[in-house]
């Protein structure tokens, strides 16, 4: 079985602020340089010969480069823990584009995605009671960065071990 995400993989400049932002918070788990993305759509668990179909269906998708740019960071609180992520904008074109690759995962016979796309990069996870996180919140400047060109996405599995998930790029799909 392979586990695959579609995803867009900022690039060094902006790992590099995002790692940056890293910096005073020990009791978060923080995410990997290799770990952050902004994922557009999560596959899950599928057979070989169903990933090389998504992997071609995918090639198949037109969509026009954009420009993205960190923008803040926000939360999500679970019952059992939570995620630190950073916000990006503008959010329409990525909207657009998630909805493209979710056609062409419906079209493949994959069940439609059921939650909301809210398009973040998770930073940091937590279990348990949720850490103070009003002072990295409340940073007079945030977190933003200058806007990048949005030229590919890829398709990643995630190899799931007990120090992480590692991922490795399956295809990328250029944009137009």
């Amino acid at each position: 079985m392979h586990r695959l995400f579609v995803a867009i993989r900022p690039p060094d400049p902006v790992i590099d602020l995002l790692i940056d932002t890293m910096e005073g918070y020990s009791d978060l788990r923080w995410q990997s340089d290799e770990q952050l993305h902004l994922t557009l759509r999560f596959i899950g668990e599928v057979e070989r010969p169903f990933a090389e179909d998504l992997a071609t269906a995918l090639s198949a998708l037109r969509s026009e480069r954009f420009s993205l740019r960190l923008a803040g960071l926000g939360r999500f609180d679970r019952k059992r823990g939570g995620t630190l992520w950073a916000g990006v904008e503008p959010r329409a074109c990525l909207v657009a584009l998630a909805s493209k690759v979710e056609r062409i995962c419906v079209g493949v016979r994959l069940p439609p995605e059921r939650r909301a796309f809210h398009p973040h990069i998770s930073v940091a996870r937590w279990s348990g009671r949720a850490p103070d996180l009003s002072v990295l919140l409340a940073r007079p400047a945030g977190l933003h960065s200058v806007y990048w060109e949005v030229d590919r996405i890829t398709l990643y599995e995630s190899h799931l071990a007990k120090s992480g998930a590692n991922y490795e790029a399956i295809a990328e799909i250029a944009l137009d």
